[in-house]
């Protein structure tokens, strides 16, 4: 333990964050960034896992659900970038930031993403480093967290199949989860972090709520929500009807044609 578990594991991101910019300056590509905002998240669990002295069934059971989630995010998001030139959005951040964005990218990318994972993954600091028993909240919080896991995997799944197809470039995904959000997999993220923070809430963390506030707030007005749809009706004529029928965020029922 070098400090505390809380802040060894800010340590463990930053490390990890401080190797990826190293691999991005040489590859020219920050957008490996993305494929480890799970795994980060998921190692700071580990280091609170690690750093308890005995630990309980409950952070037993929340670091392999932290690690789960990690997994399968990664590997999808290495599935689908795989081969692909840098992401758009770092693109357009590198042509606002140059000269110089491969070394502003520490802070402006790696470091900033770094920060926020931390921030994000408060709940599993929370919930791992307690002894308190597990209870109803802890049972709750796993339904959530399957829920979530389950719907954000579909959706993405769902969306991947439909972007395969060469005649789907311009049209827009309004299938299957699709049918009732515009962003099912943003919900399914945003349902399993809740799901998480109320393992903290059990272990008698609820200050921990910070984490899944933070979370929140960018999926629906930074890097989420707002900023997908700032241009995609350029790119997809058809998505403004979609918005017209179709929820933003939490899934209902699309409106009928009037």
């Amino acid at each position: 333990m070098l400090i505390s578990p809380l802040f060894d594991g800010l340590i463990a991101i930053l490390v990890l964050m401080l190797l990826l910019w190293l691999c991005s300056m040489y590859l020219e590509n920050v957008s490996i960034v993305d494929l480890f905002w799970g795994p980060a998240i998921a190692l700071a669990g580990c280091v609170y896992w690690f750093e308890t002295d005995m630990a309980s069934s409950r952070a037993n059971l929340v670091v392999v659900l932290a690690l789960l989630w990690a997994l399968r995010l990664g590997l999808f998001l290495y599935s689908r970038n795989s081969g692909k030139p840098e992401d758009r959005r770092y693109r357009d951040m590198r042509k606002r930031n140059d000269p110089g964005f491969r070394f502003k990218s520490l802070y402006l990318v790696f470091g900033l993403q770094a920060i926020l994972a931390w921030i994000v993954g408060l709940p599993l600091y929370g919930a791992i480093t307690s002894s308190a028993p597990l209870g109803i909240l802890d049972g709750l919080g796993l339904v959530v967290f399957v829920f979530g896991l389950t719907w954000e995997s579909v959706a993405d799944q769902q969306l991947a199949n439909f972007l395969r197809t060469r005649e789907n470039e311009r049209a827009v995904m309004d299938k299957g989860v699709w049918r009732y959000s515009r962003h099912p997999n943003y919900f399914g993220e945003f349902c399993l972090w809740w799901a998480l923070w109320l393992f903290a809430v059990s272990a008698g963390a609820a200050w921990t709520i910070v984490g899944p506030l933070v979370l929140s707030v960018f999926l629906f007005k930074v890097s989420g929500v707002a900023l997908l749809e700032k241009d995609i009706g350029e790119r997809r004529p058809e998505y403004q009807a979609y918005i017209d029928r179709t929820a933003a965020f939490f899934p209902r029922r699309p409106r009928e044609k009037h």
